[in-house]
């Protein structure tokens, strides 16, 4: 399997940790306001990947984050009157809703910035420690200086960087691309206390910290979007490898930008979109399928009528599928050239996908085995014991794609596996009583829950 690694600007063969096993983490949204398509355009990208991953048998441990505690967190919450756990509190379920509308699996972890105040704590101590950082007045600052390295991640030279802006400083900072790692707190603003001064993380530290306590010190993957590359990502390599002496992360993944007519989606452009708005014209299945027709890495052209056409691709598929379903078989084994077409179609599938995941052309490979067998449907030619392998084939394909169950079924699943997240979580705390009203709710439901080592697992009764 080959990813192309931002990092070293090609594609590398792919070599988890620890084989079998897979840490990832992809940075999540400030939830100052409602998502999107850009936060679902990433959302979705490394989704398929995960799944993926999954699909080839390997234990992933995925990880996506909230940050509820920035300026703009602040200021949003300021301006309209509420705290800023409040409106944290009102916007990460709104992303909940979308993000499962796009058929995207819930993280097996999904931390929020503010539950990992020790950890940021840990890493600047750390790093005053070896007098990587220091104090100004508005806080504490990483000295960039004192990471040779900075800028290999997006491979800018800091030479280059300080041109230019040296002369306009109008703060204290020792070099213009230093960053912070601490902010006091200004007057009526949330902060937790720590040796140097009340206040709150910056925003790069805390993607280390978190990523440092459930992933360790270096882990498989570390996902988001191409803008976040620079300063984001690479401030995060040097205060994480600068504080624990090892790498940070073996492969970096990014995805590409979203153009909307043919321009990139900004809010100073007026071209900016919600999921939400999309949502009221279109089903979200129609945006996953159109985000799926492109390469993870290439930009994505969205308009109406890109829009207007994934609408009429997924109609046909699911058309076929119900047919397919529906179809009355005869008696008889599997022939070679069924056999045949089924190898076929699974390994154009796995090479497209273990090409740094090439999606497009694994939906080919898919699309050109529905071909065919829609002839063989016209032909009356199926037997019981064909239908039965491409109908598993055709499923095991779409645990990757995520387009072709019916829109009430695959609610179901998600409502159902997000209750299972909430119920493990209730054992973890020991709260035996929420736990148990969960099991019982489903039972209710025709839904019967199955514990075991390798975790939770449900059906239907």
């Amino acid at each position: 399997m080959k990813i192309f690694n931002s990092f070293t600007t090609r594609e590398e063969e792919f070599k988890p940790l620890v084989k079998g096993e897979i840490s990832m983490y992809l940075c999540g949204p400030t939830v100052y306001d409602v998502g999107h398509l850009g936060h679902g355009r990433s959302q979705l990208s490394f989704d398929v990947i995960r799944r993926y991953f999954l699909y080839k048998g390997f234990a992933v441990k995925y990880v996506c984050n909230f940050t509820d505690i920035d300026d703009k967190m602040i200021d949003r919450a300021a301006k309209r009157g509420i705290s800023v756990s409040e409106l944290a509190e009102e916007i990460i379920p709104e992303y909940h809703k979308d993000f499962d509308a796009l058929g995207i699996m819930r993280p097996d972890v999904q931390p929020r910035a503010t539950e990992y105040i020790a950890e940021v704590l840990e890493i600047i101590r750390d790093l005053e420690s070896k007098s990587i950082a220091y104090i100004l007045e508005d806080g504490v600052y990483f000295d960039v200086t004192k990471f040779p390295d900075y800028g290999k991640l997006s491979k800018q030279k800091l030479d280059e960087l300080q041109k230019g802006v040296r002369n306009k400083l109008a703060d204290k900072k020792r070099n213009p691309q230093d960053f912070v790692l601490w902010k006091f707190a200004k007057p009526g603003e949330p902060f937790w206390q720590s040796r140097w001064g009340d206040g709150r993380p910056g925003w790069h530290i805390e993607c280390s910290a978190m990523t440092r306590a459930i992933l360790g010190v270096t882990f498989d993957i570390h996902a988001g979007g191409a803008d976040l590359i620079f300063p984001h990502h690479e401030c995060e390599v040097a205060q994480s490898e600068a504080s624990s002496g090892v790498k940070f992360v073996n492969y970096w993944m990014h995805n590409g930008f979203l153009n909307i007519n043919n321009e990139k989606m900004s809010k100073s452009l007026g071209n900016f979109f919600t999921m939400k708005d999309i949502f009221e014209k279109f089903d979200p299945q129609v945006i996953r399928f159109l985000f799926l027709q492109s390469h993870y890495r290439a930009p994505i052209e969205f308009s109406e009528d890109a829009l207007i056409q994934a609408k009429n691709g997924l109609q046909r598929l699911h058309d076929f599928y119900r047919r397919f379903v529906d179809f009355e078989t005869v008696e008889g084994d599997v022939s070679e050239v069924m056999r045949d077409l089924a190898e076929t179609t699974k390994k154009d599938f796995e090479v497209a996908m273990e090409n740094d995941f090439e999606t497009n052309n694994a939906l080919t490979a898919w699309f050109n085995c529905l071909k065919e067998l829609n002839r063989h449907i016209d032909l009356k030619l199926f037997t019981s014991a064909e239908k039965k392998l491409f109908v598993d084939l055709i499923e095991r394909l779409d645990s990757v794609f995520g387009v072709l169950k019916p829109r009430i079924e695959a609610e179901t699943d998600l409502r159902v596996d997000g209750l299972i997240i909430e119920r493990n979580q209730a054992r973890t705390d020991k709260n035996w009583t929420r736990a148990d009203e969960i099991r019982q709710q489903l039972k209710a439901e025709g839904i019967e829950l199955e514990d075991s080592l390798k975790g939770t697992i449900w059906k239907k009764i």
